[in-house]
């Protein structure tokens, strides 16, 4: 299986919690030194791992991934659409490229590592595709329109890849977390936290073990009559 943006948060939590479960988790990151203390955890727990540095901003560099794991191992069972970023700006200050690096990223990304192993997939007539996306993808957010509409962009993705691939065995859908403790979180000021903490009927931020065990269970059997769906993993902030 291959996850991207396996290097920390919510990426990190799902390589360990499929490492755990005993899958080969191929670990996809710009940052090595990121990637190698991830693989390090999950070897030391147990799992089997691969970090494998990827630019998913780069055509090519994801395809050479796809393909270094077809070659190594055979087959990709399992894909994790998880890399993104931020670049936070009310719209009359967002310029350009802020919005650019963030559909790239967190939309263009998905689609170049879907494309790549959607062929494979359809030919071995089984695999799953789950794209990591947000509550604001849902809701929207002020400050966030480029981040916004690449997670919303993100469901029209999984939906239609749905779609187009079920009847081939690969089911795709998403997961949109609410506010999952990590290191995009932890540098919003302490007001903005309460005030948000206040919305969640659950009285608590997420962790990146809620993500990891929803995405456990759409890559397995128990998930095999589910596709094309968007879940919501936030703890009630939005119904």
């Amino acid at each position: 299986m291959i996850v991207t943006g396996a290097g920390s948060g919510i990426g990190h939590g799902i390589a360990l919690a499929f490492g755990r479960e005993g899958a080969t988790v191929i670990l996809c990151g710009r940052t090595v030194s990121k990637l190698q203390a991830a693989a390090d955890e999950i070897i030391a727990a147990g799992g089997k791992c691969v970090p494998l540095a990827t630019d998913i901003c780069d055509t090519a560099s994801v395809d050479a991934c796809v393909e270094k794991v077809l070659a190594d191992f055979g087959r990709v069972d399992v894909l994790i659409n998880n890399a993104g970023v931020t670049r936070d700006k009310l719209i009359l200050r967002m310029t350009d490229a802020d919005w650019d690096d963030v559909l790239d990223t967190n939309l263009k990304g998905a689609f170049r590592f879907s494309r790549a192993v959607a062929r494979p997939m359809m030919k071995q007539r089984a695999g799953v595709i789950i794209n990591i996306s947000s509550i604001v993808g849902l809701t929207g957010n002020a400050g966030q329109a480029n981040y916004a509409a690449s997670k919303a962009g993100l469901h029209a993705l999984t939906k239609s890849l749905a779609k187009e691939l079920a009847s081939r065995g690969v089911r795709v859908n998403a997961i949109a977390p609410g506010f999952i403790v990590s290191q995009m979180t932890d540098g919003l000021p302490e007001a903005v936290k309460t005030q948000i903490l206040s919305a969640i009927p659950a009285g608590r931020f997420g962790q990146p073990e809620d993500v990891a065990n929803a995405a456990l269970f759409l890559a397995s059997d128990d998930a095999s009559y589910i596709t094309g769906q968007v879940l919501g993993v936030n703890g009630g902030m939005f119904m």
